[in-house]
């Protein structure tokens, strides 16, 4: 997965270049963007081909339609400040395939802009229809899929189209994705630490038990510890459990027992009367947590204990926050667990974080010009780390 054709050697000048890119932002009530980093991710790309000549016809998703127009998700807020940003005019087709974009896309002069209308109006995206593709094929003279968040998904604008071009490219954003999430898997600087946060065990089983004999330390955070603590036998109160999970997460840490990794579950926790963050709260032992009272974040012994582990790695990768960090009461862990990444990379460590709640905790922080490479796709940077095969990228022209 990590050897593709990219952009480096590629001419763009007089083609039109259909690119997958991922511009599924946060939109707030008024549909205004309220983060806009997946297109300026994007620019490198775009601006390579319309300065060499060549023109570009972007494909994107934004939200969950479910194959219906539903105007609140429209790409046009996207168009509009994707033109701000490139500080050049962009064009905006009112549909995928059908008239708008056939001829926007045929009369497109060198070094302009089309973005597409949302994919996913058209129920032929996710399921990969034959005819979808061929339609998308239709605008362009060759492709680019820059759109990592995407490649875990085999839909029509990232596995089907790329059957109907000779080569099928990697975009700037794509190959920075595959080159540093690569390097944590071909040939990672020890020590190597993964922290592994979030509610749940369920979205990050195969993760675990494919890093599990892979990096030296795996630090576990997040409501998700306290289904392990379950395991154990502990009272956990309140705190979030994963009932389906418990069957599994006895099975990571059997085999935590026999693997070369140490597995490393929170001393502490802060726990609170209620989710509030003003609610009563207190710092206890995991085992010792109140009846009625709920774990919130990682305690003061386990945050010196990670510190301890993190400062000294050599790479990192960070997924999934250490507690509800949305609540200033409870983000102690999750800030702590970012300084330490950072003070890390300072030192010359190579960090990776992935993840919508890792990323905006990293942002929400303004630590995350202090991380090696922030990634634009959590659920495709887990299925990396989980050592799947992503669709999107196997369908792109081998180097």
């Amino acid at each position: 997965m990590h050897n593709k054709l990219n952009l480096a050697d590629f001419e763009p000048a007089g083609l039109k270049v259909l690119m997958r890119v991922d511009f599924n932002v946060p939109l707030d009530n008024n549909r205004d963007i309220t983060d806009d980093t997946r297109i300026r991710a994007a620019l490198p790309s775009v601006r390579y081909i319309i300065d060499g000549g060549g023109s570009v016809i972007l494909m994107s998703h934004l939200g969950r339609p479910k194959g219906k127009i539903d105007p609140s998700l429209s790409l046009r807020p996207v168009a509009d400040r994707l033109a701000q940003l490139v500080d050049a005019p962009v064009k905006f087709a009112l549909d995928t395939v059908g008239p708008d974009a056939v001829k926007q896309a045929r009369e497109l002069a060198p070094g302009e802009i089309l973005l597409l209308e949302n994919l996913r109006f058209n129920p032929g995206e996710t399921g990969n229809d034959p005819g979808f593709s061929a339609g998308l094929a239709e605008l362009g003279d060759t492709y680019v899929n820059d759109a990592f968040g995407t490649a875990h998904r085999a839909h029509s604008s990232t596995v089907g189209i790329t059957r109907k071009f000779e080569a099928c490219r990697a975009g700037f954003l794509m190959e920075k994705e595959l080159e540093f999430l690569g390097s944590l898997v071909i040939d990672p600087a020890r020590p190597y630490v993964a922290v592994l946060g979030g509610a749940k065990v369920a979205g990050k089983v195969d993760v675990i038990l494919n890093l599990l004999d892979k990096v030296d330390t795996l630090l576990i955070g997040g409501g998700m510890i306290f289904t392990f603590l379950k395991v154990h036998g502990l009272n956990i109160g309140n705190s979030l459990l994963d009932e389906g999970s418990l069957e599994v997460a006895r099975e990571i840490l059997d085999k935590s027992r026999t693997s070369s990794t140490r597995l490393v579950l929170p001393e502490d926790c802060v726990v609170a009367s209620a989710f509030d963050d003003k609610a009563e709260k207190k710092d206890c032992l995991v085992t010792d947590i109140p009846a009625e009272w709920m774990g919130l974040d990682i305690g003061p012994k386990t945050v010196a204990m990670y510190r301890e582990i993190l400062v000294p790695a050599r790479s990192i990768f960070w997924n999934g926050p250490m507690g509800v960090f949305e609540l200033p009461s409870f983000a102690h862990g999750t800030r702590a667990v970012a300084e330490a990444i950072a003070e890390a990379t300072d030192a010359g460590g190579r960090s990776i974080v992935g993840g919508g709640d890792s990323v905006a905790a990293l942002n929400q922080m303004d630590l995350s010009g202090r991380i090696s490479h922030v990634s634009t796709g959590g659920g495709a940077s887990l299925e990396f780390m989980a050592g799947r095969e992503l669709p999107g990228i196997t369908a792109l022209t081998d180097a």
